[in-house]
C-alpha cells in the first residue's frame, strides 16, 4: 500500500499505511509497547495500539483519525476551557489505569511526559474539536503525576513570554487541575520549572552529542525557545503559585 508522511514528526520521519502508523522504533520499545499493551487490554481509547513491527524494523501502530493540533496556529476550539478540561481528564484516566502497576515501578504512575497539543488527536463530535487521544509515547516513564500535570500546562496553556498576562495563565492551570481533580497544587508551578529546566539542558545536552534529531531541534531554537518559558515562569513563579492557593 502507498505511504502518506504524516505532519509532525520533526524528531522522526511518521508514515500513514491504510490504517496504520508507521514508524522508527522508540528507544525503550519494550517498555513502551507493554504500556500500549495494557491501555489495549483495559479498552482504554486514549492511545494507538500497537500492532508489531514491519518488514523495515519500524514499529506498527493503529491509525487515530482526528485533527492534530502540531502547527503553532490552531483553531479556537483546542485552547478552549472545554478542551483543556478534557485533556486534563484524559491524563487522569491513564495515570489511574497505570497506578499500582509493575510498569510504575514503584512511582506513582506511568508519565507520558512529552503532552502537548502536537502530541493530542482532536475530534469534532458535535461540540467543536475536543482531544481524544494522546500519540507518541516514546519518553513514557514511571513518574510523579504532577509531573505530567506540569508539562500539560505548560505546553497547552504555552506558559512563556508570548502569553498574555498572569491571569491568562492562571485561569487555564486553575482549568486544567479541576479538570484533573489535583487537591494540592502548591508543587505545581516549582514542577513546570523543574520540566522545562530538564527539557531545554536535555536538548543542549543531547545535541552536544551528536543525536541528529537534538541538533536540528536545537538549531531551530528549540532550546532557546524552552529557556526563554523558564525565564518568564520563574520571573512569575510568586503570583502564579499564589493564584493556586
Amino acid at each position: 500500500m502507498p505511504e502518506e508522511q504524516l505532519p509532525g514528526g520533526y524528531v522522526s520521519v511518521v508514515t500513514r499505511v491504510g490504517d496504520t502508523v508507521r514508524r522508527t522504533l522508540p528507544a525503550h520499545d519494550d517498555f513502551v509497547h507493554a504500556l500500549l499493551r495494557v491501555f489495549a487490554q483495559r479498552r482504554w481509547p486514549g492511545a494507538p495500539r500497537y500492532l508489531g513491527t514491519d518488514a523495515q524494523g519500524r514499529e506498527v501502530l493503529s491509525y487515530l483519525p482526528g485533527h492534530v493540533a502540531w502547527a503553532a496556529s490552531q483553531p479556537a476550539d483546542v485552547w478552549s476551557a472545554a478542551s483543556l478540561t478534557l485533556a486534563a481528564a484524559l491524563v487522569r484516566q491513564f495515570h489511574d489505569l497505570t497506578a499500582g502497576t509493575a510498569l510504575a515501578a514503584g512511582e506513582e504512575v506511568v508519565c507520558h511526559n512529552d503532552l502537548s497539543p502536537r502530541n493530542t488527536v482532536y475530534r469534532d463530535d458535535g461540540p467543536g474539536l475536543r482531544p481524544v487521544a494522546f500519540i507518541d509515547w516514546d519518553l513514557a516513564a514511571p513518574g510523579p503525576r504532577l509531573s505530567d500535570i506540569a508539562h500539560l500546562c505548560w505546553q497547552f496553556l504555552n506558559l512563556g513570554p508570548d502569553i498574555a498576562d498572569d491571569a491568562e495563565a492562571a485561569r487555564g492551570m486553575r482549568v486544567i487541575c479541576d479538570g484533573y481533580g489535583l487537591e494540592d497544587r502548591s508543587r505545581l508551578v516549582e514542577t513546570i520549572l523543574w520540566c522545562q529546566d530538564r527539557c531545554w539542558r536535555s536538548i543542549v545536552s543531547l545535541a552536544r552529542d551528536g543525536d541528529p534529531a537534538m541538533i536540528r531541534l536545537r538549531d531551530a531554537g528549540g532550546a532557546q525557545s524552552v529557556l526563554d518559558a523558564y525565564r518568564w515562569v520563574a520571573g512569575h513563579q510568586r503570583a502564579l503559585a499564589a493564584s493556586l492557593a
